[in-house]
């Protein structure tokens, strides 16, 4: 078995975006209901490479060569006590025009939430401060959406809500579970909030939910993820510096 980053999948210009990798890496292991994937990236992942995949029981590697790229492995959900409710898909919106990613952004090409993408090609997720020092953004999944794109959608977010606009950071470590598949073409509003910080550690919480206008909102998703502070200029995967 080969696992394989295309280059449109890409978040920093040379590497996977942590997201959409750390979902490929979930399918790959089909969680059972009530289950989640936790997925920790030891290096950036390269795009257009054949990668190889040591499957374990519950959990696998994926290595570039010797060199350790993830580990992935199946575990209990992240608890949904404490999870915000959902502002309003018209909130959202307006929250996308208070994205610090269109004044500076670390990593523009950035599949989950990049500036210099062209729509269809990309989410371009625009991830903006609402009331409580939350986050939250308006997301229309395309028809191609598929587990990966779930993740990548519940990755980003989060960074931002951690601070990313002052401080670039990469995706260290995330734990999701997906309880509902997205809908190509219907509303839905992402959540996203600070957990805590420790040295370049920072934590961060998302969740996904359909936008049902005055129905109960449905919870479809939710991760948690630990960033990394780092040099945006030097990420790249190993072998592959300057």
């Amino acid at each position: 078995m080969s696992f394989v980053v295309p280059a449109r999948f890409c978040g920093p210009p040379e590497s996977g975006n942590g997201g959409w990798v750390s979902g490929h890496a979930a399918s790959l292991l089909s969680p059972g209901p009530g289950e989640a994937v936790t997925v920790r990236l030891r290096t950036p992942p390269p795009l257009d490479r054949e990668l190889a995949v040591d499957r374990l029981d519950g959990s696998l590697r994926v290595l570039d060569g010797d060199r350790l790229v993830l580990e992935a492995s199946i575990g209990a959900a992240p608890d949904p006590r404490g999870i915000p409710a959902p502002v309003s898909f018209a909130d959202a919106q307006a929250a996308g025009e208070r994205y610090e990613g269109l004044v500076a952004h670390p990593f523009p090409t950035c599949y989950s939430c990049g500036t210099a993408r062209e729509p269809g090609d990309a989410l371009r997720l625009q991830p903006g401060p609402v009331d409580g020092g939350l986050y939250a953004c308006a997301w229309v999944p395309a028809p191609d959406v598929g587990p990966e794109t779930v993740w990548a959608a519940l990755d980003c977010p989060g960074g931002w809500a951690s601070g990313i606009a002052g401080r670039p950071m990469v995706l260290g470590t995330m734990t999701a579970t997906v309880h509902t598949a997205p809908v190509p073409g219907e509303p839905y509003v992402i959540m996203a909030w600070q957990r805590g910080s420790q040295g370049r550690k920072h934590l961060s919480g998302t969740a996904v939910y359909a936008a049902d206008g005055d129905r109960p909102a449905q919870l479809l998703g939710h991760a948690e993820a630990t960033w990394i502070a780092v040099d945006p200029d030097t990420v790249r995967p190993l072998g592959e510096n300057a």
